[in-house]
């Protein structure tokens, strides 16, 4: 989740979501099988399987949430106008067994049904 506690317009210290990042993201894991891999392994190249995701821009009015799949890539960008954003990342932590009925389930699954 990012939520926006100040208005972020595209000039303020924006973050930049990849868009279908997550599925690309799943896929990597998913050939890990049940070893799985840290964050820094998945990320020792900058993401670069990413690179061609479309990126947008996560501006909005204070108190806009973006709600986030949790395996998107995304990044800050560097302050080009007068003022700076101020955000929160808190994690959305399940609060008992994961539904394979969920978004973030059917997400996965459908990534390593189509490939895309």
């Amino acid at each position: 989740m990012l939520f926006l506690l100040s208005d972020t317009g595209p000039d303020d210290a924006l973050t930049r979501p990849r868009l279908g990042s997550h599925r690309i993201v799943a896929r990597e894991l998913a050939s890990r099988g049940g070893e799985g891999m840290t964050l820094g392994e998945l990320s020792a190249d900058g993401y670069v399987s990413t690179a061609d995701c479309e990126e947008v821009a996560a501006t909005g009015a204070a108190g806009t949430v973006w709600l986030c799949h949790p395996f998107i890539v995304h990044a800050a960008q560097a302050l080009r106008g007068r003022r700076p954003r101020f955000m929160a990342q808190p994690p959305l932590l399940p609060r008992g067994p994961q539904d394979p009925a969920s978004p973030v389930q059917t997400a996965i699954r459908l990534a390593m049904q189509d490939g895309g």
